[in-house]
């Protein structure tokens, strides 16, 4: 079975940094694509980051390039999302995802880690 387990979530001041990893079990993450998806109260759940499985293609949406890094560790088959320069509208919660390719479709996802960044 597999599973997807965030970590590093939290309450941190705007201009703070965080950084949340994913840890990956019943699943040799060197096979897929690792991926970040966020959702804010009331809205969507949207695209934050993504990595293939060489770690050589990132992509990152607008409005979290260069403040935003994803990095994977595949010998200890995990996912990191390295975040700085926080803002408030980066207040989510954050979904760790596993998938064929860094543009999808995603198979796997875990079950979130709160992100709470106050003004």
């Amino acid at each position: 079975q597999v599973q997807l387990v965030e970590s590093g979530g939290g309450l941190v001041q705007a201009g703070g940094s965080l950084r949340l990893s994913c840890a990956a079990s019943g699943l040799t993450i060197s096979s897929v694509s690792m991926g970040w998806f966020r959702q804010a109260p009331g809205k969507e759940r949207e695209f934050v980051a993504a990595i293939n499985r060489s770690g050589m293609d990132k992509y990152y949406a607008d409005s979290v390039k260069g403040r935003f890094t994803i990095s994977r560790d595949n010998a200890k088959n995990t996912v990191a999302l390295q975040m700085n320069s926080l803002k408030p509208e980066d207040t989510a919660v954050y979904y760790c995802t596993a998938g064929a390719t860094p543009h999808g479709p995603f198979d796997y996802w875990g079950q979130g880690t709160q992100v709470t960044v106050s003004a």
